[in-house]
């Protein structure tokens, strides 16, 4: 096969920061998916829906001429969020996910969640009109090693939301074990889960072995081969409980490479490619559209884009950093020869 087309993608999680950065990054979104899941995590975080309201003015004002873009606005779920803003940003169609970041758990988390009995009235609310629940699914406590963190939040956190909140649909975003693979393929309809470009391609000794890779550095950190293994299953499967979400995270060098650098792949301008490859070796092609395409508008109740993009069999132009105006931004190489482009 030399050519596929396939119904326009979407990012069902993206992080597109604010100002000049968005700027920068923005573009190469939207020449290639329709439709994005945009993280809160700002600082401030984007906690009420007139905060949602003006970032997606921002993003929209931010948007090239000639690019088709929907930002899709989600809210930063704190200890001190109101029902009613929830409930009502969401009528309004102004939201279409909250995000649970425990607290410390990633970039700009510090004003996540430790005490989930506070936010137990959200999630019942969000449960009854039927608005999905983003979730960063690890724990952070000091005394649980950094490769378990996401297990341990499936068995402790997770699994006990879900049975103290009848009907609340879930996204379990960017999973990267075996675990979270086997749970979500347990579970009804109402539970869902993204996977990311790169930790279909990197596994830790990518990060550690020869050296520390800085660019590969994210969170949740890339585990074992064998947990690799199990998402490109899951994710070249076609089955519907997953989709894509880049989860583009774009740091300047300067940024991450710091003695305490800061944790994300920016994958949006090669994604596509990326994952056409890893389909295609993996015998699978013929789902790659259910992946980027069907799955995750399936899960939250949107129409498949009409409009289509193409892959061809083609070297891919695409550059090794962006510029923006706080500084270069390193795009996520995935260590081998692309041999996929989209048209």
């Amino acid at each position: 096969m030399t050519s596929l087309t396939i119904a326009r993608p979407d990012d069902w999680h993206l992080h597109l920061r604010d100002g000049a950065m968005m700027r920068a990054v923005l573009p190469h979104t939207a020449q290639h998916f329709a439709r994005a899941i945009i993280m809160p995590n700002l600082v401030p975080p984007v906690v009420t829906g007139d905060q949602a309201r003006a970032y997606r003015d921002r993003v929209l004002a931010a948007l090239p001429d000639g690019l088709a873009f929907e930002p899709l606005m989600t809210l930063y779920l704190t200890e001190d969020t109101d029902p009613d803003d929830v409930a009502a940003a969401h009528a309004s169609g102004l939201i279409k996910a909250v995000k649970l970041y425990p607290a410390g758990a990633t970039t700009n988390s510090a004003s996540g969640v430790a005490n989930f009995d506070i936010v137990r009235a959200t999630l019942e609310r969000m449960a009854e009109i039927g608005l999905p629940l983003c979730v960063h699914g690890e724990v952070t406590d000091a005394d649980i090693d950094i490769f378990d963190r996401e297990a341990v939040f499936i068995d402790r956190v997770l699994d006990p939301i879900r049975r103290a909140t009848p009907g609340l649909r879930v996204v379990m975003e960017h999973i990267t074990t075996s675990n979270a693979v086997d749970y979500a393929r347990a579970q009804d309809d109402s539970l869902g889960a993204t996977i990311t470009t790169h930790h279909l391609v990197i596994n830790r000794n990518h990060i550690l072995a020869g050296g520390i890779k800085p660019h590969y550095y994210c969170l949740p950190v890339a585990k074992r081969e064998e947990h690799r293994l199990a998402l490109r299953a899951a994710a070249t499967s076609g089955e519907a409980r997953f989709f894509l979400g880049t989860d583009s995270a774009p740091h300047t060098d300067a940024n991450k490479l710091l003695p305490c650098g800061c944790a994300g792949c920016f994958t949006a301008p090669n994604t596509m490619a990326i994952l056409a490859q890893v389909f295609e070796q993996d015998a699978a092609l013929d789902r790659l559209e259910a992946f980027t395409s069907r799955n995750g508008p399936a899960f939250y109740g949107l129409p498949v884009n009409s409009d289509t993009i193409t892959l061809t069999k083609s070297a891919p132009d695409y550059p090794a950093h962006i510029d923006t105006e706080d500084g270069p931004v390193t795009v996520f190489d995935p260590g081998f020869d692309l041999e996929w482009s989209v048209r």
